[in-house]
């Protein structure tokens, strides 16, 4: 963008980096192969934790941005896994695609907000852990994380004409993955029109014993258009987007996606204000068909379940400079979420003849108002305080079951579930306050420390409250925990009360940069799961599972990180550097000490990297240590140590760039820790019981991106 419009770029944009981005979670030093000089020079880029621009030669789901930047996944599909930020998952983490809260339209969350977007259309990524201001977003406890691809590029001609563009494609062995991407921008000094698109196509992969790890199979599209008008004060935007997912495997559930169809729409208003201030508008729609199902021999059956949500929203943010050291955020935001999920019959079978109705005209709404202030107190010290408030209303229509009759001369459980759901007073209001206190002080001009202080909310989703199943079948469709359990809603659930304290230390030398940072979070009304029954449909102990129903508890959540980059070298064979990180997490009741569910163990990683002018290399050593803490409630599967080692080589001429990858060079066999266990290899034989999701084995990848 062109100087004069600088300050068109996200109004809080400046705000969210002078704030507590580091804080939380400590910076996750040169994600890429090498540092940029620029970084090693200036401590103040140390603010941002994981902030990328402009990665369009990475192809694929936003998930692989994001693992660089410290945050793990929750194995699901291929590009549906969820995040975890400090051992919490899912909802707890506010995640924003170009500023919209997109909800996840499905019992096991086959389409959280990432999957919506793909890595080559991403211009910038940032994640807030743990204590994220109070302009960054509300109903959360984890954090958030906020991923763009709307960042109009204008030219300096006056009639429109071509501005950039780029062509992407990849490959990786392990899964027979296709990959391909675009990019193309045309554009005058106040016109702007831009198209994204994305396509990925994978079989199964296979394991580090060569077996294939069965129903991870996918296929995914993503189109973007943008268009975007600027003068001296003020630009417009307008984006489309449209998805397709003919399929999806999800192994550690007991069904598949088969089709998920979604249109988005957003505008964007910015406008300079008086004294440099800034004020914006936005407003989102997102709508989304999916459909559930079986579409391949490597998990079979007959059931299907459809469900179709919409997502309405507006953001009105105001950036007000209070002098010369102080500045003012305040804004007003309105969510509305709508969602239908009916299972239609299966004639001849048990799921007949009604339609099951799980959510009948489902709506979560939130309106929500925040003040934040942000000071410069000395040279030395900067202070920020934020406070917000949201008012949460939810509800839902009545629901029925398959059949009103007995079942096999049984009782019919889900038949008096859903007259009971039926009988009470559905709807639910919640008030949620969040507080944040954030503070920076610079001890030299290389070092600074950093501290932060947050109570945050968040009010539970609309499964957690309203999946009133009772039978096997019906329990085990909820849930987006990969553990072949069976879940309940509560429609009592209380909202969750986080208190995160953490501080953090970065040091930014001529050789050196090194971050650490330590939290701790009291959770109050934590939404974890009591067991309420059992269920086995094998002769074998191992075939177990639990039902559980969504309850309120309290948790206790800690953990600290260690980064270091050390840049030994730079010789006429180029640039040395070796980086390392360490990190670990713990999570458990208060009641008992009992561990949560999928708190990942220490995992730790050492990397050789190199550069020579526009050749860049790294060499990867990660390490995950035994996961023997595990939660019981959910039969929760211990994992063993194992360490992978990853090769990466770039290089750039003129327009075209390459990159060759082998990852986990010496093919060893790992199960995932957060990967949950596999449905699939369950429903497919069934005498070894539930076992752990495996990891990837070796795989050789090769990507080119060229510009134009």
């Amino acid at each position: 963008m062109a100087a004069n419009s600088a300050y068109l770029s996200h109004p809080f944009k400046t705000s969210v980096i002078s704030s507590s981005l580091a804080i939380a979670m400590g910076l996750s030093l040169a994600p890429q192969a090498m540092a940029d000089d620029s970084e090693l020079a200036n401590i103040e880029r140390l603010e941002v934790h994981g902030q990328q621009t402009e990665n369009r030669n990475t192809l694929g789901s936003a998930e692989n941005l994001l693992k660089g930047q410290g945050v793990d996944f929750s194995e699901a599909g291929g590009v549906s896994a969820l995040p975890i930020l400090n051992g919490m998952m899912g909802d707890r983490i506010k995640v924003l695609v170009d500023g919209a809260d997109i909800t996840a339209s499905c019992a096991n969350q086959m389409n959280p907000p990432l999957s919506y977007i793909s890595a080559n259309q991403v211009t910038t990524a940032e994640v807030i852990a743990g204590v994220s201001p109070v302009s960054a977003g509300g109903d959360n406890i984890a954090g958030v994380i906020k991923v763009s691809s709307l960042n109009p590029k204008f030219g300096e001609s006056d009639s429109i004409k071509w501005n950039r563009g780029d062509i992407s494609t990849g490959y990786r062995s392990v899964s027979d993955t296709l990959l391909l991407g675009t990019n193309a921008t045309v554009a005058s000094k106040n016109i702007s029109l831009s198209y994204q698109g994305a396509y990925e196509d994978a079989n199964s992969y296979k394991d580090g014993n060569g077996d294939k790890v069965i129903d991870t199979l996918y296929r995914a599209q993503n189109h973007a258009l943008t268009a975007a008008w600027r003068d001296e004060t003020q630009q417009v935007a307008i984006k489309l987007t449209h998805q397709n997912i003919p399929f999806q495997g999800f192994a550690n559930q007991y069904m598949d996606m088969t089709d998920n169809k979604s249109y988005g729409a957003l505008a964007r208003y910015q406008l300079k204000l008086d004294d440099d201030g800034e004020f914006s508008a936005q407003f989102n729609w997102h709508g989304v068909k999916h459909e559930m199902g079986f579409f391949t021999p490597e998990k079979t059956g007959k059931m299907p379940m459809n469900t179709e949500g919409d997502d309405y929203s507006y953001q009105l943010h105001w950036r007000l400079p209070m002098g010369d050291d102080s500045t003012l955020l305040v804004g007003q935001e309105f969510y509305s979420y709508q969602l239908d999920d009916v299972w239609p019959a299966v004639p001849g079978t048990m799921m007949a003849p009604n339609d099951y109705i799980n959510i009948n005209d489902g709506e979560r709404r939130r309106a929500a108002v925040y003040g934040e202030w942000q000071q410069d107190l000395s040279p030395s010290w900067w202070l920020s305080a934020g406070v917000r408030f949201e008012y949460v209303t939810t509800n839902t229509g009545e629901v029925q079951a398959y059949s009103d009759m007995p079942m096999m001369g049984m009782p019919n459980m889900d038949a008096a579930a859903a007259q009971a759901f039926n009988e009470m007073d559905r709807e639910r209001n919640d008030d949620l306050i969040d507080a944040t206190l954030l503070a920076r002080y610079q001890l030299s001009a290389n070092q600074q420390l950093e501290f932060g202080l947050a109570r945050k909310n968040r009010a539970p989703n609309l499964y957690e409250r309203y999946s009133w199943g009772r039978g096997t079948m019906a329990t085990t469709m909820i849930g987006w925990y990969g553990d072949g359990n069976g879940y309940v809603g509560n429609p009592d659930l209380k909202p969750e009360t986080a208190h995160t304290l953490s501080a953090a230390y970065k040091y930014n030398g001529d050789s050196w940069q090194v971050s650490t940072t330590a939290w701790y979070t009291a959770v109050t009304d934590y939404i974890d799961a009591e067991v309420i029954g059992s269920f086995n449909r094998t002769s074998s102990a191992d075939g177990k599972r639990n039902i559980l129903q969504f309850t309120n508890l309290d948790a206790n959540l800690y953990g600290a990180r260690f980064n270091a980059l050390y840049q030994f070298a730079e010789t006429s064979t180029g640039k040395w550097q070796v980086l390392g990180k360490v990190n670990v997490t713990r999570g458990e009741r208060d009641e008992g000490n009992e561990p949560l569910y999928q708190i990942k163990p220490l995992q730790t990683e050492l990397a050789l990297q190199h550069q020579l002018g526009n050749w860049e290399n790294s060499l990867s050593w990660q390490w995950v240590a035994t996961k023997d803490r595990v939660d019981d409630r959910r039969l929760e599967n211990e994992t063993d140590s194992y360490s992978l080692l990853n090769l990466n080589s770039s290089m750039k001429w003129q327009d075209l760039t390459v990159t060759f990858a082998v990852n986990n060079l010496f093919d060893s066999y790992y199960e995932l820790p957060l990967g949950g266990v596999s449905v699939a290899e369950f429903k497919a034989d069934n005498t070894n019981g539930f076992k752990q999701i495996a990891g990837a084995g070796r795989s050789f990848e090769l990507s080119a991106s060229y510009a134009f």
